[in-house]
Parts: structure tokens; C-alpha cells; sequence
């Protein structure tokens, strides 16, 4: 796995009331400093990506809907750089995925619902500068086959 990407799995309680689940703890020590939370709809079929980040880390949680997420390292002193992850999360996989600064990330839609994210931020989102740097989703570098194979 990329250095400093950390995968948590959700637990679900149940009853007959439904489910309650925790998403991110501060005593977890995930993010190192919380900074915004955001929720976002994608419909299927999309691809979103990639972008990156100078500044932040970023914690994804998919709520609904299934999503293919790749992860690209571009960090120099890594001593992961230009490994490629890629993991499979949504209803049929809840978990929490934190993504370390300087690792370029994108995700594509899977199945014929939309998918809804919720994410959070280790610093808000500033529109004057965003911390926002972006490559093709086709990028020559990153080389990834968004098609599904039928195995």
C-alpha cells in the first residue's frame, strides 16, 4: 500500500431501529487536524480525477453506491513513489480511506446508481487559492485502465 494511505473498516451496530456507524474519531489520530467536511453526488458511469493536494490530507467515506478509487504516489521522497493502489469502496465495502498529501486520487463510478461521498479535509477549502492541482484523467504517467475487465 502507498506510504501514509490508511484504511479503516466501518463497523455497522444494527438493531431493529437500523444502524449507527462512526466514520472518524479524534482519539483515532487519523487526521491530523480537521478542516471542513463535504458531501458530493456523482452519477454512474463518472469518472472524477485526478486531482492532488500541497497542503491537505483527505479521508473519503462513500455512503451510497460503489466506487473504484486509484491512488497515485507523486511525492519525491516517498518510498512508495509511483506505486499505483486502487480499492473498491461503497455499500459493498464501507470503509474510510485517508489520502496523504501529494498522492493523486480520482474515482469512477460503479454500477447503475449514483454514488454520494462524504469527505473530510485536514484544511478548508480556499477559492482564492485552492489547494486543488490537476491532472487527465487519461494521464500518460499515471498509465491506469479505467475499463472494466471481464474476467
Amino acid at each position: 500500500m502507498i506510504d501514509g494511505v490508511h484504511v479503516k473498516q466501518i463497523n455497522k451496530y444494527c438493531d431493529d431501529r437500523g444502524f449507527f456507524a462512526e466514520l472518524v474519531r479524534d482519539d483515532e489520530n487519523i487526521l491530523t487536524h480537521f478542516g471542513q467536511a463535504s458531501w458530493s453526488m456523482s452519477y454512474p458511469g463518472v469518472i472524477k480525477a485526478f486531482h492532488y493536494h500541497e497542503e491537505q490530507d483527505d479521508l473519503w467515506f462513500f455512503p451510497s453506491g460503489n466506487a473504484q478509487v486509484v491512488l497515485y504516489d507523486l511525492r519525491e521522497d516517498s518510498p512508495t513513489k509511483g506505486q499505483t493502489d486502487v480499492f473498491y469502496m461503497g455499500d459493498n465495502n464501507p470503509v474510510t480511506l485517508l489520502i496523504p498529501k501529494g498522492v493523486a486520487h480520482g474515482y469512477r463510478v460503479l454500477g447503475e446508481k449514483t454514488l454520494t461521498i462524504i469527505y473530510f479535509t485536514t484544511k478548508s477549502y480556499n477559492r482564492e487559492q485552492p489547494d486543488e492541482k490537476r491532472i487527465p484523467w487519461n494521464d500518460p504517467v499515471i498509465d491506469f485502465n479505467w475499463e472494466t475487465e471481464f474476467r
